[in-house]
């Protein structure tokens, strides 16, 4: 009895003792947080790649950017449009099942005027329900690439949008504050358990997840907390009090890679870094000049010339970075070694062609640029300052968070603009559409030519190859003839890990969980 007692009592002090299998839990950071929660308002790399952790997509990319289904398990093209087999089975996190509705909702909500994915949501005339799990995406004419459009449109739970007012997209940018800024209810891998913006967001494997099993992640809880001082984003990966940076600092990467028990990885990003210049307007806001000097080609030709790509990919960018005379990388179709190289630099002639513009003492202009959002922007846009002085510009810098710099172009409120462009379509279209098309939402240049937006148009529905591919060719060379642009480089990804944890770097700069392990 007494043997029977003391055993029950030593199994239940083990019992207290031993302590619950320890969580996977990543720590990560970055420069720049996500913007918004709302799957639909805002088209910007930091704010999908978190959105993608709790939303999903009918089709998503892996981690080489191959396509791959997620909530759609197939997909087949007809003449007017695309359908979709969705998976059963997937239930959100507050429990409601994803269907057919939902798609048709996702759509209509991602189509709104207030949506920064209505470029390619537009594609989508139509969305007709076969059945509940399966559905007929309608366009206008056959679309070759309407999958690879899809990617970062995300479904959401209707009678969730509906039960908490946000049938329509958060205003970004007039500050609108809805209850799915701070809230979320996806069908992915991770359910949102807080949201503090510019502090902490934490996120919490999903149990009922469809994908359980299917992937090789095994992370139980995700603490990401955003850090905006280079040196204190270093100091937190070598302290180990973060497991993993997106962008530690391009200097100190030598210092990351010797240090014990951390690596760097690095990859030619999707991305093209660049200034505009607003061209559409009869007079510039922040410049002395008379009128508005970047309606002359020979301006916004000096510009090109004045900016030394070569000298900021050797000092600025530690040579992580690929000069340019594209907005758009390698890797995306219409890249061309024919468009790619860079203007030149060529001082005397950018002074010379101020000159014949009429301004041969150059003018005064604001560069609005962000500082935390791309690799060193605020020093590329420093150097920009100090090179235009040299041909007579004297350019006020004004270098602020990105939260409140975007506002700034999508309100047409900027003159000169750093901007940053990645293609998660992998083709011209999506650069086209945004940038260069006369009606484009992130067109902040007035840039508005005939010829380029009825190649934007007819290349969503030309399904000849070579025809096609020659089109955008035709646009990417009357573009590179017309400068509405200042292309600087396209940019090098390079990631801070520590050696317990193995994560897939990819070249859109985006983290996916579900394929991170940890040791």
């Amino acid at each position: 009895m007494q043997f029977t007692k003391l055993l029950a009592v030593s199994v239940a002090a083990l019992t207290v003792a031993s302590p619950a299998l320890a969580e996977n839990v990543l720590r990560w950071t970055s420069q720049g947080d996500a913007l918004t929660m709302d799957p639909h308002s805002q088209n910007e790399g930091p704010t999908i790649a978190m959105n993608g952790q709790i939303y999903e997509s009918l089709v998503t990319r892996d981690a080489s950017l191959v396509l791959q289904p997620e909530l759609a398990e197939s997909w087949e093209a007809g003449a007017d449009g695309w359908t979709f087999k969705l998976r059963q089975g997937v239930k959100f996190h507050d429990g409601a099942d994803f269907t057919a509705e939902d798609v048709v909702f996702s759509f209509e909500r991602a189509n709104h005027e207030a949506s920064d994915f209505k470029e390619q949501a537009k594609n989508v005339t139509g969305v007709e329900v076969i059945d509940d799990y399966t559905v007929k995406l309608t366009t206008d004419g056959p679309n070759p690439i309407l999958p690879n459009q899809l990617t970062s449109i995300y479904m959401m739970d209707k009678g969730w949008a509906e039960s908490n007012n946000v049938v329509a997209p958060q205003d970004f940018k007039a500050k609108e504050e809805t209850f799915a800024v701070r809230n979320a209810n996806g069908t992915g891998p991770f359910t949102l358990v807080s949201r503090a913006p510019d502090e902490m967001t934490v996120l919490a494997a999903n149990p009922n997840w469809w994908g359980k099993g299917m992937f090789p992640g095994n992370i139980d809880k995700i603490e990401y907390r955003p850090i905006t001082n280079a040196a204190t984003r270093v100091a937190a990966l070598l302290s180990g009090e973060v497991d993993f940076v997106l962008d530690p600092p391009l200097q100190d990467l030598k210092r990351i890679e010797g240090a014990d028990g951390l690596n760097v990885k690095t990859v030619a990003q999707i991305r093209s870094i660049f200034f505009g210049m607003d061209q559409g307007v009869d007079k510039l806001r922040t410049s002395d000049a008379e009128g508005n000097p970047f309606k002359d080609a020979k301006v916004r030709q000096a510009f090109n010339l004045a900016i030394d790509k070569e000298a900021i990919r050797r000092v600025v960018m530690e040579g992580l970075s690929f000069p340019t005379g594209m907005i758009t990388p390698p890797g995306v179709l219409g890249n061309t070694p024919a468009n790619d190289p860079s203007y030149g630099f060529d001082t005397a002639k950018a002074k010379a062609l101020l000159a014949e513009a009429g301004y041969p003492d150059g003018f005064s202009i604001r560069l609005d640029c962000p500082n935390n959002r791309y690799n060193n922007d605020e020093k590329i846009c420093q150097a920009a300052v100090a090179m235009l002085a040299k041909i007579g510009v004297k350019v006020n810098l004004d270098a602020i968070p990105k939260a409140q710099h975007f506002p700034k172009i999508q309100k047409r409120e900027s003159d000169f603009y750093m901007l940053g462009w990645g293609v998660p379509t992998l083709d011209s279209h999506y650069v086209f559409s945004y940038l260069l098309d006369g009606e484009g939402s992130w067109n902040a240049t007035g840039y508005n030519n005939a010829r380029v937006n009825e190649i934007t148009k007819a290349i969503t529905t030309e399904i000849d190859i070579d025809k096609r591919t020659a089109m955008i060719d035709e646009a990417w060379t009357q573009v590179k003839t017309d400068m509405p642009y200042v292309p600087i480089h396209h940019q090098v990804l390079a990631w801070g890990i520590a050696d317990n944890v193995d994560i897939q770097i990819a070249a859109d700069d985006a983290f996916r969980p579900r394929f991170t392990v940890m040791k």
